[in-house]
């Protein structure tokens, strides 16, 4: 676009037209990281006194970052590297906590999200 502008006349709106809409652009991004960090933030200050393992922590910060699919205990042990029971403990704990909970279907397929 600049190189366009500096060809033709003396007439600069184009190039200032597109330079604004990338801009813009720019700044509409910026606005949804900063909600997404302003959100984490205010989860972690919201939840600053909870007992949260080094595994807790970090399943907590993938489902604030947009964790893709459903969190399952089997999911959370692959994830982690640990055990079935232990991943179904650090779970349980964070139920009891109020910080996850349980989604609808349940049996098997028992998911869990940010309460």
């Amino acid at each position: 676009m600049l190189e366009s502008t500096q060809k033709g006349g003396l007439d600069v709106t184009p190039w200032l037209e597109w330079f604004l809409g990338c801009l813009d652009r720019a700044l509409d991004g910026s606005k949804t990281i900063l909600a997404a960090v302003l959100e984490k933030a205010e989860f972690w200050k919201k939840h600053t006194a909870a007992k949260i393992n080094d595994r807790q922590r970090d399943i907590l910060n993938r489902l604030l970052d947009g964790f893709e699919g459903k969190l399952t205990s089997s999911k959370w042990a692959l994830i982690e590297k640990c055990s079935p029971d232990t991943a179904l403990r650090d779970i349980t704990e964070l139920v009891e906590q109020g910080i996850l909970k349980k989604d609808e279907a349940g049996g098997r397929s028992t998911s869990y999200s940010l309460a």
